[in-house]
This record gives structure tokens, C-alpha cells and sequence, in this order.
């Protein structure tokens, strides 16, 4: 599924218009009735109070419109202006005379009027602002923001919560809605999805309001949602008369004193995601636990105990993995630099491995092109330097992947893989896979791809979809404080089987 930003949406609404040779109005009509279906069906308590905010824009066109149906469906509906300036607009100015007309009178909100009483078994439909908004609310209207956060009533926000930007972070925190659920029409939006945005979103649904197919197919994007259907369309399956040199011979270079867990880990979901076969290249420490924990993988030791330090122990194969556990001794640094050097072919690098490479810079520019990097918030910090939000975060991480033609996963509750001019949002997974050994389990998940030949973006892109979805699966038998990434690798098997299922559940 495509992200739009701001200016594609209101692309799309205009040239609907055009193509389907309605008008705005009629346009809003169909919003308004999504929004009524939704909260028709979905609403429990039918004797609760609504109270509907509306600005003096189109998103409070759509609240009004919105009350003027559930006004004649005898909910008990109290509407306000939130009168914050003179410039109504026309749709804004069309459903106020219907709702008048249904003798249904809204209440004005300006900086001189008491706010209403609001009850915590009550309902809120906050459609103050919509998708336009490139100003903080101020003064009065921060106010009534912060009065309707304390209500603790229910919040449903239509199209975005009030004061959210959908290009930029507001500074200001308290100035926004924070909404139990979003209904937002039609197209994705990329703050539901960023950890700084994602909090006032609530619940979402996308709710579709008829815009032309043709003009969403045709507009362009550089965001793309990864769900169900985007991972199906990524997924080879096997030929019946395949053999194991077919699916790749995969290495996990890894492992130190006290950390061979990590390699032991990747190895699993190497295996388990369909690698033809695996080597594992450890020191020698992790020679007998290595051995005993996977019994289908072969093993490769460095001379050095606790540590690799031997870049000549080094195979070819179709797919390397490095940094699981790796360590960051010197003797370490420079045996990644030496393989750095000599390897041509795109492989990942994780955990340890990022670690050398943000101590010693100078070695980014020896990434094979479309090398994978895996790393978790302070890892990309160490990397591309400090940010101020999660724009400036993704602006810096995509100019960091042009730079050096590699591929990044910045992880994460929704992971974003970012190759080339394409950044591609994660939908799978959840909080209990924030545990020790779920990174090391995603690097064999991609690395287990990229042995079967997956291009390198699609085993990023595929890799992050099925690492979540069989934490997702795992939940089946754990609860989220309980998941460990042991549970993972076990439910990796189960994802291939979800996606070929029609509808998920």
C-alpha cells in the first residue's frame, strides 16, 4: 500500500472531483457517511453523549456533516465551533446551515468561553483540524486541546488527531489530540507509523471514501506499506525437484566469550527461513555449544579462544552475516576490515559489526554495494550523527544509504527499510519481540533470503514482514512480557502458511 504525503492527497481529492464530475460537497457527504457507518456499528453504548468538536475548515465540514447523521439517528449529539479565526470555507459554511436546518445548534468556542463539561463515559469526535495544519495551536485553543486530553472520555479523531503536521514534528506535545482512535480516509498517512506521531494516533482504520482508483494507482510515491498482501507478492515458492545447493550456503560470522548465544540465535532463523545450509564461524569457546545447540549447521573456528580475529578462515558463499556477538576488540575491527576488503558480493552487517564500523568510519565506504544494515536506535545514531525527529531521522538515514548504496533497516515497533529513493514501513510484529536476541534472529532471517537469492532489498523488505509476523504467531502461545526470540525462530515455519491464507485474521 502506497503513504501519501499532504500534496498527493489533495491531488487526489481535486482529480477525483474532476473525474467522477462530482463536487467537494458530495465528496464530503461520502466521508461523513464512512465515519457515520463506522461509529453506527461500532459504537457500544448507544445512549452515550457525543460531543463533536469542529473546526471552521473541511475536517469541520466533515464533523458537522457527521453530526447532522447521527442527529437524525436520535444519537445525543452536542456540537461546537471552535471558533479560532473569520475564514470558514465554503463545505465548512454548507453543513453548518444543514445542521441548523435539522435544528441542531452548535455552540461557539472562542478564547472568551468556558469549555464544555466533558464526562469520562462520554464520547469525543475531535474534527478541529485536518491534514493542513502548519502552526501550533496557541493560547486558547492549546487550552481546549489540553481539556479535552483530561476528560478521559473516549477520543475518535477524524482524518488525523487536531495538531498533528503531516510533514514535520510539532514542537509542542500538550497542543495535540491524543486520540484513542483514528479514522482516516482513504490513504495511509506516515506519522501513524513514526515513534514520535504514532502515540497520539491511537487504534487507526482507513476508512474509503471512493477516491479514483485510476489517480491512486498512477501517483507516485516513496513510501510503501508492507502488510499481507505486499509480503505475498514478494514470496517464491519451491520447486518440488529442488535440492539444498539450490537454497544457498549461508555464513554467520560471529560469537565471542559469553556471547555465542547471538550466533546460535541467527543461525536458527538462518536454517529456519530456508538457507540450503549454513557455516557458522566462531572462535574456538563456542566450538562445543555451537555444535551442540545446531546440529544442522557446520562450524569453522578461529585459533583464538575468545575471539575471531583470523580473516583467512573466511569460505565463499552465497550470503554472509556478521556481528551477531562478534565483539569489538581491535584484533576484531581489523579482521571486518580485512573481509570488508576482499568481499564484492552485498552481505549484513548487525550488532558488533555496526559498532566497529561507526568507531572506524573509514570502513563504510568498503560496503559492497547493497549491503544490508541492521542497526536499533543508538546504532543508527552512531552512524548518521544526532537528530532532531523522525523526519530529520529518515532524511538523514536515506542521504546515509544513497552515500554508500546500502540498504537499512532502522528497527523498531514499525521497522523501516530504507533502499536507494524508497522507504518501506513495516506492519508486522509487536512489543514483546523488544527482548535480548530478537535483532540477531532478524539478521538470520535476512540472511537465510539472501542465501536463496532474494534480491537484497526484497530479503530486507520480506525478512522484516516474516521476523514480525512469527512474533505476532508466537503470541498464540505467549504473552508479550513472556516472548523470547527463541519463540520467534519456532513460529518462522508458520509465517510461510500465513501468507498463503486469503485474508488475515
Amino acid at each position: 500500500m502506497k503513504i501519501f504525503d499532504k500534496e498527493q492527497i489533495y491531488k487526489a481529492d481535486k482529480e477525483t472531483i474532476q473525474n467522477q464530475e462530482i463536487n467537494s460537497d458530495q465528496l464530503m457527504e461520502r466521508a461523513a457517511e464512512q465515519l457515520f457507518n463506522w461509529i453506527n456499528t461500532n459504537l457500544k453504548n448507544r445512549k452515550a453523549k457525543l460531543h463533536i468538536f469542529c473546526g471552521i475548515g473541511n475536517n469541520g465540514g466533515d464533523g458537522l456533516a457527521l453530526a447532522r447523521m447521527l442527529h437524525e439517528t436520535d444519537y445525543n449529539v452536542a456540537v461546537y465551533i471552535v471558533d479560532f479565526n473569520k475564514n470558514r470555507s465554503k463545505d465548512f459554511l454548507t453543513n453548518l446551515d444543514r445542521i441548523k436546518q435539522q435544528k441542531l445548534w452548535p455552540d461557539v468556542i472562542d478564547e472568551d468561553d468556558n469549555f464544555p463539561e466533558i464526562k469520562a463515559d462520554e464520547i469525543i469526535i475531535d474534527a478541529i483540524f485536518g491534514i493542513g495544519l502548519n502552526r501550533p495551536a496557541e493560547n486558547w485553543l492549546k487550552d481546549l486541546i489540553v481539556h479535552i486530553n483530561r476528560s478521559k472520555a473516549y477520543i475518535i479523531s477524524v482524518d488525523i488527531p487536531s495538531g498533528l503536521y503531516l510533514d514535520d514534528v510539532p514542537k509542542d506535545k500538550n497542543a495535540i489530540i491524543k486520540a484513542n482512535y483514528t479514522l482516516t480516509f482513504q490513504v495511509h498517512k506516515l506519522i501513524f507509523f513514526l515513534p514520535e506521531t504514532a502515540p497520539f494516533i491511537g487504534n487507526f482504520q482507513v476508512l474509503n471514501i471512493g477516491l479514483d482508483d485510476g489517480v491512486l494507482a498512477e501517483t507516485k510515491t516513496d513510501k510503501i506499506l508492507i502488510s499481507l498482501e505486499e509480503a505475498r507478492s514478494l514470496y517464491r515458492p519451491r520447486s518440488k525437484f529442488s535440492h539444498k545447493g539450490i537454497y544457498g550456503h549461508c555464513l554467520i560470522i560471529g560469537g565471542s566469550y559469553g556471547k555465542i548465544g547471538s550466533i546460535i540465535l541467527a543461525t536458527k532463523a538462518a536454517l529456519k527461513i530456508g538457507a540450503g545450509k549454513l557455516t557458522g564461524i566462531i572462535p574456538r569457546c563456542g566450538y562445543s555449544i555451537f555444535q551442540t545447540a545446531v546440529p544442522e549447521a557446520m562450524v569453522i573456528t578461529d585459533e583464538n579462544e575468545n575471539y575471531l580475529q583470523n580473516p583467512e578462515i573466511l569460505i565463499s558463499a552465497e550470503s554472509i552475516c556478521i556481528g551477531p556477538g562478534l565483539g569489538t576488540e581491535k584484533e576484531t575491527a581489523n579482521f571486518l576490515e580485512a573481509i570488508l576488503k576482499r568481499q564484492e558480493k552485498a552481505l549484513l552487517i548487525d550488532a558488533d559489526g555496526l559498532n566497529i564500523l561507526s568507531k572506524n568510519k573509514k570502513l563504510l565506504e568498503l560496503l559492497p554495494e547493497k549491503s544490508i544494515l541492521t542497526p536499533h536506535p543508538k546504532e543508527l545514531e552512531r552512524l548518521i550523527g544526532k537528530w532532531k525527529n523522525d523526519f530529520e531521522k529518515l532524511k538523514l538515514a536515506k542521504e546515509f544509504s544513497k552515500k554508500y548504496k546500502i540498504i537499512l533497516v532502522i528497527k523498531g515497533a514499525y521497522s523501516i527499510t530504507i533502499a536507494e529513493e524508497m522507504i518501506y514501513v513495516n506492519t508486522s510484529g509487536n512489543s514483546g519481540m523488544a527482548t535480548a536476541g530478537s535483532g540477531d534472529v532478524l539478521s538470520g532471517v535476512i540472511s537465510g533470503l539472501l542465501a536463496q537469492q532474494y534480491d537484497p532489498a526484497v530479503a530486507a523488505v520480506f525478512g522484516v514482514y516474516l521476523h514480525g509476523k512469527a512474533g505476532d504467531l508466537a503470541l498464540a502461545n505467549e504473552s508479550e512480557e513472556s516472548l523470547l526470540a527463541g519463540d520467534i525462530i519456532l513460529n518462522l515455519g508458520k509465517t510461510f502458511k500465513h501468507l498463503l491464507k486469503s485474508n488475515e485474521n
